[in-house]
Protein backbone atom coordinates (compact mmCIF):
# COMPACT_ATOMS: atom_id res chain seq x y z
CA UNK A 1 0.00 0.00 0.00
CA UNK A 2 0.93 3.40 -0.84
CA UNK A 3 1.80 5.82 2.95
CA UNK A 4 3.80 8.55 3.94
CA UNK A 5 5.70 7.67 6.84
CA UNK A 6 7.75 10.04 9.78
CA UNK A 7 11.47 7.86 8.72
CA UNK A 8 13.82 10.42 10.87
CA UNK A 9 12.43 13.35 13.33
CA UNK A 10 14.03 17.07 13.18
CA UNK A 11 12.73 20.49 12.52
CA UNK A 12 10.65 20.76 9.43
CA UNK A 13 12.87 22.44 7.05
CA UNK A 14 12.18 23.32 2.89
CA UNK A 15 15.13 21.06 2.83
CA UNK A 16 13.69 18.15 4.39
CA UNK A 17 10.67 15.96 3.81
CA UNK A 18 8.54 15.61 6.61
CA UNK A 19 7.08 12.65 5.38
CA UNK A 20 8.46 10.54 2.98
CA UNK A 21 5.96 8.45 0.19
CA UNK A 22 6.43 5.05 0.95
CA UNK A 23 5.00 1.63 -0.49
CA UNK A 24 4.33 -0.49 2.95
CA UNK A 25 2.57 -4.14 3.42
CA UNK A 26 -1.26 -3.87 3.63
CA UNK A 27 -1.85 -5.26 7.78
CA UNK A 28 -3.61 -7.91 8.79
CA UNK A 29 -6.09 -7.36 11.38
CA UNK A 30 -5.93 -9.86 14.57
CA UNK A 31 -8.00 -10.54 17.62
CA UNK A 32 -10.24 -7.99 18.00
CA UNK A 33 -9.17 -5.36 15.56
CA UNK A 34 -10.66 -4.32 12.39
CA UNK A 35 -8.74 -3.58 9.18
CA UNK A 36 -10.19 -0.03 7.13
CA UNK A 37 -9.54 1.20 3.88
CA UNK A 38 -8.86 4.74 4.60
CA UNK A 39 -10.84 7.55 1.85
CA UNK A 40 -9.65 10.47 4.29
CA UNK A 41 -7.53 11.84 7.31
CA UNK A 42 -7.19 15.18 9.02
CA UNK A 43 -3.88 17.25 9.69
CA UNK A 44 -3.32 17.63 13.49
CA UNK A 45 -0.47 20.05 14.83
CA UNK A 46 0.16 17.25 17.05
CA UNK A 47 1.72 15.76 13.55
CA UNK A 48 4.21 18.89 13.30
CA UNK A 49 5.02 17.96 17.29
CA UNK A 50 6.10 14.19 16.08
CA UNK A 51 8.60 15.56 13.55
CA UNK A 52 9.53 18.03 15.19
CA UNK A 53 10.25 15.95 18.54
CA UNK A 54 8.01 17.63 20.90
CA UNK A 55 6.22 14.38 21.27
CA UNK A 56 8.19 11.80 19.18
CA UNK A 57 7.25 8.50 18.29
CA UNK A 58 8.95 5.74 20.03
CA UNK A 59 10.20 3.93 16.80
CA UNK A 60 10.88 5.06 13.51
CA UNK A 61 9.57 4.49 10.85
CA UNK A 62 5.79 5.30 11.42
CA UNK A 63 2.21 6.29 9.45
CA UNK A 64 1.31 9.42 11.32
CA UNK A 65 -2.50 11.23 11.28
CA UNK A 66 -4.71 10.73 13.75
CA UNK A 67 -7.87 11.49 12.16
CA UNK A 68 -8.80 8.65 10.09
CA UNK A 69 -12.35 7.86 7.87
CA UNK A 70 -12.57 4.83 5.67
CA UNK A 71 -14.90 1.83 5.82
CA UNK A 72 -13.96 -1.51 7.41
CA UNK A 73 -12.84 -4.30 5.03
CA UNK A 74 -11.50 -7.41 7.12
CA UNK A 75 -12.29 -8.02 10.79
CA UNK A 76 -9.72 -9.86 13.14
CA UNK A 77 -10.72 -13.51 14.12
CA UNK A 78 -12.15 -11.47 17.37
CA UNK A 79 -13.62 -8.63 15.82
CA UNK A 80 -18.07 -8.78 16.05
CA UNK A 81 -18.67 -4.86 16.53
CA UNK A 82 -18.63 -3.86 12.98
CA UNK A 83 -19.43 -5.22 9.69
CA UNK A 84 -17.28 -5.16 6.44
CA UNK A 85 -18.21 -2.12 4.78
CA UNK A 86 -19.41 -0.11 7.52
CA UNK A 87 -18.29 3.78 7.64
CA UNK A 88 -16.05 4.16 10.52
CA UNK A 89 -13.66 6.58 12.38
CA UNK A 90 -10.43 6.13 14.17
CA UNK A 91 -8.91 9.57 16.74
CA UNK A 92 -5.88 9.43 18.71
CA UNK A 93 -6.55 7.31 21.07
CA UNK A 94 -5.33 4.04 19.59
CA UNK A 95 -5.18 1.96 22.79
CA UNK A 96 -5.55 1.69 26.59
CA UNK A 97 -4.83 -0.90 28.94
CA UNK A 98 -8.42 -1.47 30.05
CA UNK A 99 -8.12 -3.13 33.39
CA UNK A 100 -6.44 0.28 35.45
CA UNK A 101 -8.29 2.71 37.51
CA UNK A 102 -8.61 5.22 35.01
CA UNK A 103 -9.56 3.13 32.39
CA UNK A 104 -12.67 1.41 34.46
CA UNK A 105 -13.99 4.92 35.28
CA UNK A 106 -14.10 6.32 31.65
CA UNK A 107 -10.89 8.29 32.05
CA UNK A 108 -8.60 5.91 29.80
CA UNK A 109 -7.11 9.15 28.46
CA UNK A 110 -5.11 8.98 31.56
CA UNK A 111 -4.10 5.37 31.36
CA UNK A 112 -0.08 4.94 31.63
CA UNK A 113 -0.45 2.49 28.73
CA UNK A 114 -2.30 4.85 26.54
CA UNK A 115 -1.05 4.95 23.09
CA UNK A 116 -1.40 7.03 20.22
CA UNK A 117 -2.91 6.44 16.40
CA UNK A 118 -0.24 7.53 14.00
CA UNK A 119 2.71 7.90 16.88
CA UNK A 120 2.90 4.73 19.39
CA UNK A 121 1.14 2.70 16.44
CA UNK A 122 1.01 3.21 12.60
CA UNK A 123 -2.25 6.08 11.58
CA UNK A 124 -3.79 7.51 8.62
CA UNK A 125 -1.09 8.70 5.92
CA UNK A 126 -1.70 5.88 4.23
CA UNK A 127 -4.35 3.41 2.26
CA UNK A 128 -5.05 0.92 5.11
CA UNK A 129 -4.57 0.56 9.32
CA UNK A 130 -5.80 -1.87 11.59
CA UNK A 131 -7.04 -0.76 15.07
CA UNK A 132 -9.30 -2.09 18.08
CA UNK A 133 -12.98 -2.21 16.98
CA UNK A 134 -13.04 -0.66 20.67
CA UNK A 135 -11.75 2.35 19.25
CA UNK A 136 -13.57 2.93 16.03
CA UNK A 137 -16.63 5.02 15.68
CA UNK A 138 -19.40 4.79 13.17
CA UNK A 139 -19.73 8.13 11.11
CA UNK A 140 -22.78 9.86 11.33
CA UNK A 141 -24.64 9.53 7.53
CA UNK A 142 -24.65 13.63 7.87
CA UNK A 143 -21.19 14.19 7.32
CA UNK A 144 -18.84 13.27 4.08
CA UNK A 145 -15.68 11.22 4.55
CA UNK A 146 -13.50 14.66 4.20
CA UNK A 147 -16.24 16.82 6.36
CA UNK A 148 -15.93 13.74 9.06
CA UNK A 149 -12.07 13.41 9.49
CA UNK A 150 -11.44 16.48 11.53
CA UNK A 151 -13.82 15.52 13.95
CA UNK A 152 -12.20 13.00 14.97
CA UNK A 153 -9.70 14.76 16.87
CA UNK A 154 -9.95 18.46 16.29
CA UNK A 155 -13.80 17.84 17.20
CA UNK A 156 -13.06 14.78 20.12
CA UNK A 157 -10.40 16.74 21.93
CA UNK A 158 -12.01 20.01 21.38
CA UNK A 159 -15.49 18.88 23.04
CA UNK A 160 -13.18 17.49 25.98
CA UNK A 161 -11.55 20.66 25.79
CA UNK A 162 -15.11 22.65 26.05
CA UNK A 163 -16.51 20.59 29.30
CA UNK A 164 -13.59 21.13 31.15
CA UNK A 165 -14.07 24.85 30.52
CA UNK A 166 -17.14 24.14 33.13
CA UNK A 167 -18.76 27.17 30.94
CA UNK A 168 -22.84 28.00 31.17
CA UNK A 169 -25.35 29.64 29.04
CA UNK A 170 -25.10 33.29 28.79
CA UNK A 171 -21.03 32.95 30.20
CA UNK A 172 -18.19 34.56 27.81
CA UNK A 173 -15.49 31.95 26.39
CA UNK A 174 -12.31 33.13 24.72
CA UNK A 175 -10.69 30.95 22.11
CA UNK A 176 -6.65 31.88 21.50
CA UNK A 177 -5.79 30.51 18.49
CA UNK A 178 -8.51 29.54 15.26
CA UNK A 179 -7.63 26.53 13.61
CA UNK A 180 -9.12 23.20 13.20
CA UNK A 181 -9.94 22.54 16.44
CA UNK A 182 -11.37 26.06 17.87
CA UNK A 183 -13.72 26.56 14.51
CA UNK A 184 -15.41 23.50 15.29
CA UNK A 185 -15.56 24.01 19.15
CA UNK A 186 -16.89 27.64 18.67
CA UNK A 187 -20.01 26.30 16.45
CA UNK A 188 -21.21 23.42 18.86
CA UNK A 189 -20.60 25.89 21.95
CA UNK A 190 -22.86 28.64 20.56
CA UNK A 191 -25.72 25.77 19.82
CA UNK A 192 -25.06 24.05 23.12
CA UNK A 193 -25.23 27.08 25.60
CA UNK A 194 -27.94 30.11 25.27
CA UNK A 195 -26.41 33.66 25.26
CA UNK A 196 -23.37 32.49 25.42
CA UNK A 197 -20.96 35.00 23.71
CA UNK A 198 -17.60 34.10 22.46
CA UNK A 199 -14.08 36.05 21.86
CA UNK A 200 -11.06 34.91 19.63
CA UNK A 201 -7.82 35.99 19.85
CA UNK A 202 -5.61 34.84 16.57
CA UNK A 203 -2.71 36.37 14.93
CA UNK A 204 -4.05 36.33 11.43
CA UNK A 205 -6.93 38.42 10.14
CA UNK A 206 -7.98 35.95 7.83
CA UNK A 207 -8.40 33.67 11.27
CA UNK A 208 -10.13 36.58 12.60
CA UNK A 209 -12.53 37.21 10.16
CA UNK A 210 -13.43 33.77 9.56
CA UNK A 211 -14.37 33.68 13.92
CA UNK A 212 -16.97 36.53 13.26
CA UNK A 213 -18.13 34.60 9.92
CA UNK A 214 -18.96 31.48 12.27
CA UNK A 215 -20.43 33.84 15.21
CA UNK A 216 -17.87 35.39 17.57
CA UNK A 217 -18.88 38.47 18.96
CA UNK A 218 -15.61 39.81 18.54
CA UNK A 219 -12.26 38.87 17.04
CA UNK A 220 -8.77 40.48 17.96
CA UNK A 221 -4.89 39.94 17.90
CA UNK A 222 -3.01 38.06 20.90
CA UNK A 223 -2.00 41.35 22.42
CA UNK A 224 -5.61 43.06 22.50
CA UNK A 225 -7.38 43.65 24.74
CA UNK A 226 -11.50 42.23 24.30
CA UNK A 227 -14.49 45.02 25.50
CA UNK A 228 -15.65 41.67 28.16
CA UNK A 229 -13.44 39.95 30.81
CA UNK A 230 -13.72 36.37 30.08
CA UNK A 231 -15.60 33.29 32.18
CA UNK A 232 -13.43 30.70 30.30
CA UNK A 233 -10.53 30.44 27.33
CA UNK A 234 -9.37 27.49 25.44
CA UNK A 235 -5.67 27.97 24.31
CA UNK A 236 -5.43 25.85 20.84
CA UNK A 237 -1.86 26.92 20.44
CA UNK A 238 1.35 25.87 19.84
CA UNK A 239 3.36 28.43 22.49
CA UNK A 240 3.25 30.20 25.12
CA UNK A 241 2.74 33.68 24.42
CA UNK A 242 -0.97 33.93 23.50
CA UNK A 243 -2.53 31.86 27.04
CA UNK A 244 0.01 33.31 29.42
CA UNK A 245 -1.07 36.86 27.52
CA UNK A 246 -4.78 36.19 27.79
CA UNK A 247 -4.47 35.22 31.73
CA UNK A 248 -4.98 39.16 33.25
CA UNK A 249 -8.84 38.97 30.87
CA UNK A 250 -10.01 36.02 33.25
CA UNK A 251 -13.03 36.74 35.68
CA UNK A 252 -12.52 35.69 38.92
CA UNK A 253 -12.72 32.34 39.52
CA UNK A 254 -12.15 32.02 35.68
CA UNK A 255 -10.45 28.99 33.82
CA UNK A 256 -8.25 28.86 31.39
CA UNK A 257 -7.87 25.17 29.67
CA UNK A 258 -5.18 24.56 27.00
CA UNK A 259 -5.80 21.95 24.60
CA UNK A 260 -2.25 20.72 23.11
CA UNK A 261 0.11 17.58 23.27
CA UNK A 262 2.70 19.72 23.33
CA UNK A 263 4.32 23.61 23.79
CA UNK A 264 7.00 24.78 21.91
CA UNK A 265 10.03 26.25 24.14
CA UNK A 266 11.75 28.65 21.82
CA UNK A 267 9.12 31.13 23.85
CA UNK A 268 9.46 29.77 27.51
CA UNK A 269 10.36 32.90 28.61
CA UNK A 270 6.78 34.14 28.68
CA UNK A 271 6.27 32.17 31.64
CA UNK A 272 8.49 34.87 33.62
CA UNK A 273 6.06 37.38 32.73
CA UNK A 274 3.41 35.97 34.67
CA UNK A 275 2.34 38.49 37.56
CA UNK A 276 0.80 37.11 39.84
CA UNK A 277 -1.93 39.74 41.32
CA UNK A 278 -2.64 40.25 38.29
CA UNK A 279 -2.77 37.01 36.08
CA UNK A 280 -3.65 34.11 38.67
CA UNK A 281 -4.88 36.27 42.13
CA UNK A 282 -8.73 35.50 42.79
CA UNK A 283 -8.67 31.86 42.10
CA UNK A 284 -8.06 32.00 38.90
CA UNK A 285 -7.03 28.19 37.20
CA UNK A 286 -4.92 26.76 34.51
CA UNK A 287 -5.80 23.37 33.87
CA UNK A 288 -4.69 20.79 30.90
CA UNK A 289 -6.27 18.43 28.70
CA UNK A 290 -4.53 15.18 28.16
CA UNK A 291 -5.54 13.65 25.25
CA UNK A 292 -9.24 12.02 24.74
CA UNK A 293 -11.62 8.90 25.97
CA UNK A 294 -13.38 6.57 23.42
CA UNK A 295 -16.65 8.74 24.80
CA UNK A 296 -15.37 12.19 23.92
CA UNK A 297 -15.08 10.86 20.40
CA UNK A 298 -18.55 9.16 19.84
CA UNK A 299 -20.87 11.47 21.87
CA UNK A 300 -18.98 14.63 20.11
CA UNK A 301 -20.27 12.85 16.90
CA UNK A 302 -23.84 12.41 17.75
CA UNK A 303 -24.10 16.01 18.69
CA UNK A 304 -22.26 17.32 16.01
CA UNK A 305 -24.67 15.41 13.87
CA UNK A 306 -27.00 16.85 15.57
CA UNK A 307 -26.28 20.24 15.28
CA UNK A 308 -25.14 19.54 12.45
CA UNK A 309 -21.70 21.34 12.64
CA UNK A 310 -19.92 21.73 9.52
CA UNK A 311 -16.17 21.63 9.48
CA UNK A 312 -14.53 24.05 6.96
CA UNK A 313 -11.81 21.94 5.35
CA UNK A 314 -8.75 22.63 2.38
CA UNK A 315 -8.23 19.14 0.95
CA UNK A 316 -4.74 17.77 -0.40
CA UNK A 317 -3.94 14.80 -2.13
CA UNK A 318 -2.08 12.16 0.32
CA UNK A 319 1.25 12.71 -1.83
CA UNK A 320 0.91 16.34 -0.99
CA UNK A 321 0.90 15.85 2.74
CA UNK A 322 4.40 17.76 3.36
CA UNK A 323 3.03 20.44 1.78
CA UNK A 324 0.11 20.33 3.99
CA UNK A 325 1.98 19.96 6.91
CA UNK A 326 4.54 22.73 5.78
CA UNK A 327 1.40 25.33 5.62
CA UNK A 328 0.00 24.29 9.00
CA UNK A 329 3.72 25.22 10.51
CA UNK A 330 3.73 28.24 8.42
CA UNK A 331 0.19 29.49 9.74
CA UNK A 332 -1.76 29.21 6.51
CA UNK A 333 -5.17 27.78 8.02
CA UNK A 334 -8.77 28.26 7.32
CA UNK A 335 -10.64 25.52 9.27
CA UNK A 336 -8.72 22.22 8.76
CA UNK A 337 -6.48 20.26 6.06
CA UNK A 338 -7.37 16.87 4.86
CA UNK A 339 -5.67 14.04 3.17
CA UNK A 340 -7.74 12.31 0.62
CA UNK A 341 -6.14 8.92 -0.79
CA UNK A 342 -8.01 8.61 -3.86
Amino acid sequence: MNAMVIQETGPITEQRDPVVETELPVPEPSNEQVRIKISACGVCHTELDEIERRTPPPKLPVVPGHQVVGVVDKLGPNAGKYSVGARVGVGWIYSACGKCSYCKTGRENLCPEFKATGRDADGGYAEYMVVNENYAYYIPDVFSDIEAAPLLCAGGTGYRSLNLTDIKAGMNLGFTGFGASAHLVLQIALQLYQGLQCFVFARGKKQRDFALELGAVWAGDTNDKPPELLDAVIDTTPVWKPPVSVLKYLKPGGRLVINAIRKEQNDKNMLMNLDYSRDLWMEKEIKSVANVTAGDIDTFLKIASEIPVKPVVEVYKLSDAGKALRDLKAGNVRGAKVLVTA
